[in-house]
């Protein structure tokens, strides 16, 4: 699997961090239902902000935002003359949703309330002035649906929640119909069939098994879920809503879960289905939907292909295209005459052929269990003896993907190879795949990387000298677990917002996490009943263990790793004289999220690994 040639011809360019983590100069391309205008973002004072232009003209592109504070990280189109974003403070992740006009006018947030975390449930695309927010106002813990007038801000109760509801799904015409609730270990589906009627429960289930609604059949009638019930890998269904019943299996995948359904909302068919297996594949349930990606895949060869946005008659479309050596170009395609305009290039400073493949890997953990991974080994490098970061995902109930990774990017250029891993416990490999990982937070799962890092070194690839660990999140978590538990393993660590104490950890979740407490208890552990599993497994009460160099970085408002959990291990190994480096950034939450905050860190990073590993 590690075929291919690995060696570049001439030397290698290396590119500045700037260069791999500015914002990019133009990107989040979409097209208004009518197809008149295409909005982008694009920098302004250093933050990204959206822009319109009218299709065909030759007129400068129109400002309409003016954030100054942070980038707006994504936005949509709410009928022709509004647009709608999402934006934060400080990485605090109270999210507020605010409106504005196609021509800068009328800005609005539509929840403005301190400390509250909004987001929208239904969009309500045929109607041009509402739409379906939820937010936890009423109780910091749970969040109600309202309907909300993009113009006015007035906003209308219609689902109060009672307690326990953690998701809430619309009918295809806007009326909240089902919902899903979480008692911390069990799950259930409500369902009426009119939204005057109360709820009832058709379904409960343990939190391990999945009945993920995606959306109602067009007759409003059934649901098409993603679940696993009776099977390991989850499936696309149909299910009756009034017994729970599955009626129909429309695929399933005997390696991945299937997770992902598209439909059309103009023509009311199922498009395609999608699923990971080392990367994104698609079955085609429509035959235009299939011919629209055969044009497209002809058109750009050597790319994913995927439809990022289209006007409400489906004749316009924008499309990305990338692959994993480059984030790639963004077109404007017209089905009718076929013609394809490009729009921009996401990141225009790096060459395509200077950047790294990132290729699909496998290996068995001590215990035969097989894990996925991905290996990018550095260009122009003879792939034997090099010096190695292990980088394993946050989540950790996620999973790595193939594509384009600024990060592993950067590190290849400088000369490192890179492996990710997706551990036990990552999600996209069936139920008992990621139930191995309950309650072994720097057990096997640490066991899972470790081994990874075993495995290089017998493959020849890795220097056994010069392996660092980074990761962010839980990925940190598991940088503290690699210096504390393996100490002779590696030879520099970089934590970048990661959890280092389970007992503080699980005290400072937000509130919106408190009804998941009983699950988080049964996945990771009781901090009473597991207490010397916990304490065990807790890298911030073994610091004695640690010589490992250590970088350590932090949003000083991350609401889900308390800075504390930073403070604490820096605290300790400075006591005891070990090299320590730590960097704090006041308007960050968790991971950093404005440009001049990226540079510093991964150019701090970049030093402190060249420093520790010296790639040659």
């Amino acid at each position: 699997m590690l075929g291919g040639d690995a060696l570049a011809a001439s030397p290698l360019k290396q590119y500045s961090v700037r260069d791999f983590f500015r914002n990019p100069e133009q990107s989040g391309f979409q097209i208004s239902p009518n197809g008149r205008y295409i909005s982008f973002m694009q920098p302004w004072k250093g933050r990204m902000n959206i822009f319109v232009r009218t299709v065909g003209s030759d007129a400068a592109p129109l400002r309409i935002t003016s954030e100054d504070a942070r980038d707006i990280s994504g936005y949509f189109w709410k009928g022709d003359d509004h647009i709608l974003f999402a934006k934060d403070f400080g990485g605090d992740e109270n999210f507020h949703v605010v409106s504005v006009g196609r021509d800068g006018k009328g800005l609005k947030d539509l929840t403005p309330y301190p400390k509250v975390r909004a987001q929208i449930v239904d969009d309500l695309e045929d109607n041009k002035d509402e739409i379906l927010v939820s937010h936890n106002k009423r109780d910091p813990e749970v969040f109600d649906v309202y309907r909300v007038n993009v113009k006015s801000g007035a906003e209308k109760l219609v689902a109060k929640n009672p307690g326990n509801i953690q998701g809430w799904i619309t009918d295809h015409d806007g009326k909240v119909r089902a919902a899903t609730t979480s008692d911390g270990v069990n799950t259930s589906l409500l369902y009426r069939a009119t939204e005057s009627a109360p709820f009832k429960t058709v379904l409960t289930t343990s939190f391990k098994d999945s009945v993920d609604p995606l959306f109602f059949t067009f007759d409003n009638k059934k649901l098409y879920v993603s679940s696993n019930l009776g099977r390991d890998k989850k499936a696309i269904v149909i299910l009756d809503p009034e017994t729970a019943k599955e009626e129909e299996l429309l695929y399933e995948n005997p390696e991945v879960d299937v997770e992902g359904l598209a439909y059309s909302r103009k023509r009311k068919v199922l498009t395609e289905i999608s699923y990971t297996t080392w990367k994104t594949q698609y079955k085609f349930l429509d035959a235009q939907s299939e011919a629209l990606h055969k044009t497209l895949q002809e058109k750009l060869p050597g790319y994913e292909v995927i439809t990022q946005s289209h006007t409400k008659d489906e004749s316009t479309w924008i499309v990305a295209a990338y692959n994993d050596r480059t984030q790639g170009s963004r077109y404007l395609f017209d089905s009718k005459s076929g013609a394809l305009t490009k729009l921009a290039e996401i990141n225009p400073a790096i060459a395509e052929q200077d950047m790294a493949e990132m290729k699909p890997v496998q290996y068995k953990a001590r215990d035969g269990l097989l894990i996925n991974g991905y290996l990018t080994l550095p260009l122009g490098k003879d792939p034997k003896n090099l010096p190695v970061i292990v980088n394993p995902h946050g989540g950790p109930w996620v999973r790595d993907v193939w594509g384009y990774n600024p990060e592993v990017q950067l590190l290849a250029n400088r000369g490192y190879a890179v492996l990710q891993m997706n551990y036990r416990g990552s999600t996209g490999y069936g139920r008992q795949f990621w139930e191995a990982s309950f309650k072994q937070w720097g057990k096997t799962m640490q066991d899972d990387i470790t081994d990874s890092v075993q495995w290089l070194v017998k493959q020849g690839i890795a220097d056994p000298k010069r392996v660092a660990i980074y990761g962010g999140s839980y990925g940190g978590y598991a940088t503290l677990a690699g210096v504390a538990f393996t100490p002779d393993l590696y030879a520099a660590a970089v934590d970048y917002v990661g959890v280092s104490n389970m007992f503080t950890f699980m005290k400072t979740i937000p509130p919106y996490w408190k009804p998941f407490l009983d699950q988080m208890y049964e996945m990771v552990g009781d901090p009473v009943k597991d207490k010397e599993l916990l304490t065990a497994v807790s890298p911030a009460l073994h610091t004695d263990r640690i010589k490992t160099p250590l970088f350590v970085a932090q949003g000083a408002n991350d609401p889900r790793v308390n800075k504390a959990e930073s403070d604490q291990i820096v605290e300790n190994l400075r006591k005891r004289g070990v090299p320590v480096e730590y960097m704090v950034k006041d308007n960050e939450g968790h991971g950093f999220h404005n440009e001049e905050n990226r540079f510093d860190f991964y150019t701090a990073m970049e030093g402190f690994l060249s420093k520790h590993l010296t790639p040659q």
